[in-house]
């Protein structure tokens, strides 16, 4: 079986792809690409510099959900890795400046993660992987 490498891209759904994009670029640092005006939907493309991960938000035309709740079925919630612990403290203090809810920095027995919502409410965390052994 032909295996894969990582992500190529993320697309969300989002109720304001103008109010969005500016949140995306204020908080996670992204830079937009291009925007796609189409029939039914209108998309942001951005990139995020650091990590060449692509974003796409997506406006549709008709919203069949207005909030996102991860128990429904579908995403539960994305999480961005870190590589240094301290690095979460940090962030925390990014996001308290940018006056973005979020999470205490909390450890777990596997690793230390972030927790915050987009202005759509999806999950967002920021994690590190403890090292093994």
């Amino acid at each position: 079986m032909a295996d894969f490498s990582g992500i190529s891209h993320l697309d969300l759904s989002v109720s304001d792809v103008d109010a969005s994009t500016q949140w995306y670029v204020d908080v996670l640092g992204l830079k937009v690409l291009k925007r796609i005006e189409a029939p039914d939907r209108t998309m942001v493309v951005m990139i995020h510099p650091a990590t060449s991960l692509i974003i796409g938000l997506n406006q549709h035309s008709f919203v069949p959900v207005e909030t996102f709740d991860e128990r429904n079925v579908g995403l539960d919630h994305v999480g961005f890795n870190v590589d240094e612990r301290s690095a979460l403290d940090e962030l925390a203090e990014h996001l308290t400046g940018l006056n973005v809810e979020h999470s205490p920095v909390e450890d777990t027995p596997v690793g230390t993660a972030l927790v915050f919502r987009d202005p759509d409410n999806i999950q967002l965390e920021f994690w590190w992987t403890k090292p093994r052994g």
